[in-house]
């Protein structure tokens, strides 16, 4: 069994959500013209967060789960970017396709594994 230290779990921690503030700051950029790195940053943390809370507590139903989690994502990047609830989810898939990319790019070279922090699902 392989037990990672706090030191290297906080390491990938940070990694993960600086991609997935990349692909959110992409998203926003492209669908919005908001290109704040740091705003990106902290829209990443706070909907890991929050997909995590609602995957917690209504991931079990099979199907509604996962869509309410992503509503709530899709939420809090309509919450922290000008525009509407389709803008926002605009954001979020150039997010997800961004770091779908980068993530295979990374692991393909041996890098990193296959996950971010940050949008769900990649």
């Amino acid at each position: 069994m392989v037990v990672a230290s706090p030191i290297a779990s906080a390491i990938v921690f940070v990694v993960s959500l600086l991609i997935g503030a990349a692909g959110i700051y992409a998203g926003a950029q492209i669908i919005v013209g908001r290109g704040d790195y740091d705003h990106a940053i902290v829209t990443a943390l706070i909907g890991a967060v929050i997909w995590a809370i609602v995957g917690f507590v209504v991931g079990w139903i099979p199907l509604l789960g996962p869509l309410l989690a992503l509503i709530a994502y899709v939420g809090v990047i309509n919450w922290r970017y000008p525009g509407d609830w389709t803008a926002a989810a605009m954001i979020g898939l150039v997010a997800w396709v961004t770091v779908l990319i980068a993530l295979y790019a990374l692991a393909a070279l041996g890098i990193t594994g296959f996950e971010a922090i940050g949008v769900p699902g990649a």
